[in-house]
């Protein structure tokens, strides 16, 4: 399975914001849609960067509730790990086990074009085996 299958199921929308935001905009927009990273685009649309819960964190901890008015160029992961749409689940699944990462944005002709996880990769894989099993099962009945 490819990345643009999960997309094609799952939907492409994703969640940005722009680097000069403040770190409470991307805050309210994680809280209302109860995800934990939003895609931080540069300024002709491409990807710049990521903000995770993790990283809001680890800068609250470091400056306390001021980090909230800074920007999110201040606090995002820079040149976040990108996949195409080629990518399949496996190499994506080494790549972010490999790099301690739960989000990739899919990028396709230098746009971001969808977000996939950890969860994302996980739930195919185990579709994958329990169809697996029951086509064995299957064998095995006949």
């Amino acid at each position: 399975m490819k990345v643009s299958d999960i997309l094609h199921e799952k939907g492409s929308n994703v969640l940005t914001v722009v680097r000069s935001d403040s770190v409470s905009k991307a805050v309210d927009i994680l809280g209302e849609h109860n995800v934990g990273v939003v895609v931080v685009l540069g300024d002709v649309g491409e990807v710049c960067g990521i903000l995770s819960e993790r990283d809001i964190v680890r800068r609250l901890r470091e400056s306390g509730s001021s980090a909230l008015e800074g920007s999110i160029g201040k606090c995002m992961t820079p040149d976040p790990f990108t996949s195409d749409l080629d990518a399949t689940v496996d190499e994506l699944m080494g790549v972010m086990s490999q790099k301690r990462i739960r989000h990739m944005p899919v990028v396709d002709g230098g746009k971001l074009v969808g977000l996939v996880s950890i969860g994302d990769l996980v739930k195919r894989k185990i579709e994958q085996a329990e169809r697996e099993a029951a086509a064995m099962r299957d064998y095995i009945a006949s």
